[in-house]
């Protein structure tokens, strides 16, 4: 018992009460793809009208608690990021508010970059309500970003999985990285003494692949 007030104490944060006149809901309409800027990250959600938000988020406190009104609160930072570790999410409807946490809350324009045109805002917000529940989360291949575009086109992409994919990709497949791949190889052999037809090979084969993906 005292464990799980322990846990609630953690993980429930409660939310100011001038918060909830913070966002103009004039501004937003059913169906459309709401957007709230971090510091590492943008998160998504569909507007259902009505002062709702359906988003996807990381949360950890449904697998340690069953608690109902504790989960239904605000998702908080630490929830998130062990919810994030632990690739458990769920697709839930917060208020304008709760979703936005205090920070700004943009209108998002996919429609001008994406490659297929938004499906009709009843529609969107139908198929956001449909997928409402426990999902299994992945920060690379299934996020908030992929959830909202499914929703909204029919295409569950996400640009930022891709952006930062390509960042990757652009150190690692390097010519810098091949250099740097085969000065650590041929320093590891002479390091511990094992010089052979294989260990050089592997070297070689390695730091060459990296450098023909440069």
């Amino acid at each position: 018992m005292f464990l799980y007030q322990l846990i609630n104490f953690f993980f429930v944060s409660s939310k100011k009460e001038d918060e909830k006149s913070q966002y103009d809901l004039s501004l937003y309409k059913r169906g459309d793809l709401l957007e709230v800027p971090r510091t590492l990250f943008t998160h998504f959600g569909i507007y259902l009208g009505d002062n709702r938000v359906a988003h996807l988020i990381p949360d950890i406190l449904p697998v340690i608690s069953k608690d109902k009104s504790a989960i239904s609160t605000v998702v908080t930072n630490n929830r998130l990021l062990l919810g994030v570790i632990a690739k458990i999410a769920s697709v839930r409807v917060d208020s304008v508010s709760d979703f936005g946490f205090g920070s700004e809350i943009l209108v998002n324009h996919m429609d001008e970059v994406c490659s297929e045109p938004p499906l009709d805002g009843d529609e969107i917000a139908r198929r956001a309500e449909k997928l409402m529940g426990s999902v299994t989360y992945s920060l690379l291949w299934y996020n908030c970003e992929h959830f909202v575009m499914y929703c909204r086109y029919g295409m569950a992409i996400s640009y930022q999985t891709y952006q930062f994919c390509t960042a990757v990709r652009k150190i690692v497949c390097s010519r810098m990285s091949s250099y740097f791949t085969a000065l650590c190889g041929v320093g590891a052999m002479l390091y511990v003494g094992c010089v052979t037809p294989l260990t050089l090979l592997l070297t070689v084969l390695i730091s060459f692949t990296i450098w023909m993906a440069a």
